[in-house]
């Protein structure tokens, strides 16, 4: 099965689900998703495997989502167009398989599609 976990360094919960994941054998393919940030097809991709909203795979508390006047009750396409304009709106880490996504918070939570 092939394994991508958008990544970012900085965040704790990145790391740990990271540790967790090598802890368990689990060697993802690593997407520093900060300097390479995914594209529209691959957002709406990965949101299709996580099969919620949008706003589930969004960081509503950081300043910028304030910022571009964001809201849980804005449409799909604007949270989707923001995501790619400014990719530190995306929660992480994310796991990704071929056919499932999970949002590892908590960390754990990435054993659910394995």
């Amino acid at each position: 099965m092939a394994l991508t976990l958008w990544h970012n360094p900085r965040c704790s919960k990145s790391r740990q689900t990271l540790a967790l994941l090598d802890k368990n054998d689990v060697s993802p393919k690593l997407r520093i998703y900060m300097q390479e940030p995914p594209n529209e097809a691959e957002i709406r991709a990965v949101l299709a495997k996580l099969g919620g909203p949008a706003i589930e795979m969004m960081r509503p508390k950081e300043v910028a989502f304030k910022e571009a006047g964001l809201s849980a009750q804005s449409d799909e396409e604007t949270l989707i167009k923001a995501m790619v304009s400014n990719p530190a709106l995306i929660e992480r880490p994310i796991l990704i398989t071929d056919t499932q996504a999970a949002i590892g918070r908590p960390p754990e939570a990435v054993f659910a599609i394995l």
